[in-house]
């Protein structure tokens, strides 16, 4: 019976310690990501700048589907800021017109996840 018992405590101790070093490393992770530097103001010609609304379909969440669409706008080049607003399921980008299109932006978004899931609506002219 001592036996058993040992071989459980060293079993329970070893699972413990095998958790708390995964746990570690997460945080370790997560603080990485924090201290990643933020994305350099992109600098766009007055006579350059345009600006892009238009409607997203198939947004279900404000934090995965919006803000994911948000980051993946804001990281092209040539895009200055870009807002993605899930309550009015509207998104606005200010880019540069010499670099990106409307055209290339809502590929983008229709192209984020699996390429099935957001649609682009553009405004009536």
């Amino acid at each position: 019976m001592k036996i058993t018992k040992t071989i459980f405590a060293l079993a329970l101790a070893s699972l413990l310690t095998v958790s708390c070093k995964k746990g570690a490393e997460t945080k370790e992770v997560a603080v990485e990501k924090e201290n990643t530097s933020p994305k350099k103001e992109v600098v766009i010609a007055a006579e350059n700048v345009q600006t892009a609304s238009f409607e997203i379909e198939g947004m279900t969440c404000a934090v995965g589907c919006a803000k994911t669409i948000e980051e993946e706008l804001g990281a092209l080049e040539g895009v200055q800021k870009a807002t993605v607003d899930f309550d009015s399921k509207k998104a606005t980008v200010v880019f540069d017109k010499v670099i990106q299109s409307q055209e290339s932006l809502t590929k983008v978004v229709e192209a984020t996840a699996d390429g099935k899931t957001y649609k682009v609506v553009l405004p009536k002219s």
